[in-house]
């Protein structure tokens, strides 16, 4: 059975009926934070989306006077990873769940919240934990490179207090449930991250390398080992680190691969590998935190 309704965003597919306002912006992760040498964070993202959806590409862009890098989602006017030049950075993941909310505030302006902000870390997401409820289930990071301050927060589960939590200087992945959380992608990616700064030391990550090897990953994992959340076939077609699956609403998956590198000194590295219109452009802007 094939059908797909707009106004109720549910999708029917063979023994598979998702809601579109589950799928979003299912982002997968893997960051250093504090532990490097060479890179105060050093951060690699994939963004999941589906195909179809009007996206900005990399770039400046103003929100009330503040500067802020990183791509745009063109429907709800938000972003999934961006960038101040004061060193204020924030990135995002929706949490998988059955049931969101249609009418729910739009995810994509959390990290824009934090950066036109002048508030810490901290204190930004004691002040979200109030209106936290208005949103879908999210992961959010928010970290102010010069404080050398990153805080988690997320919504989930739902009826629990907020999540806050300072995070750890070490390794890190954050997929679409808790930070760390041991679902299979994350862990895959988790451990080729680790084994790509053990192979670099204490030498320069050639990122676009980094990159190549470990966000383009189709490698689906054990159906056994899903977390059985929603319907087994639909977890299975997101288990790999870079997705790709057809919907009645159209190709879904891996949209853009992004880098940032964040040097002692304060030197910025922004790289994007984003698909546009059926092909895949490059770009890399480099800045210095003011």
């Amino acid at each position: 059975m094939h059908a797909r309704t707009r106004r109720n965003c549910i999708i029917f597919l063979p023994n598979l009926l998702v809601s579109s306002h589950s799928l979003g912006t299912m982002c997968i992760g893997a960051f250093i934070w504090q532990a490097h040498p060479l890179y105060p964070l050093l951060l690699i993202q994939n963004r999941d989306e589906y195909r179809n959806r009007p996206t900005k590409a990399l770039a400046w862009w103003d929100v009330d006077g503040v500067e802020i890098l990183g791509g745009r989602d063109e429907v709800g006017g938000g972003t999934w990873l961006a960038c101040t030049r004061q060193g204020r950075v924030a990135f995002l993941t929706n949490v998988l769940e059955l049931h969101p909310h249609p009418d729910a505030k739009t995810r994509g302006d959390l990290p824009l919240l934090f950066l036109e902000s002048t508030k810490s870390p901290m204190e930004f997401a004691h002040e979200l934990a109030a209106d936290a409820h208005r949103y879908n289930g999210f992961n959010l990071i928010v970290a102010d490179i010069p404080s050398k301050s990153m805080v988690y927060i997320s919504n989930r589960p739902m009826g629990e207090p907020v999540s806050i939590q300072q995070v750890s200087p070490g390794l890190h992945v954050l997929s679409n449930a808790k930070l760390d959380s041991p679902w299979p992608k994350a862990q895959r990616l988790g451990k080729g991250f680790k084994q790509m700064l053990n192979q670099y030391g204490k030498t320069q990550v050639m990122v676009k390398e980094m990159v190549e090897k470990l966000m383009k990953d189709k490698v689906k994992a054990d159906k056994s080992k899903l977390p059985g959340i929603c319907d087994l076939d639909w977890e299975f077609s997101l288990s790999s680190v870079f997705v790709e699956v057809d919907t009645p609403l159209g190709m879904y998956g891996t949209r853009s691969t992004a880098a940032l590198a964040i040097r002692a000194g304060g030197q910025v590295s922004f790289y994007e590998n984003c698909l546009e219109e059926g092909v895949w452009f490059e770009r890399t802007i480099n800045y210095t935190i003011n």
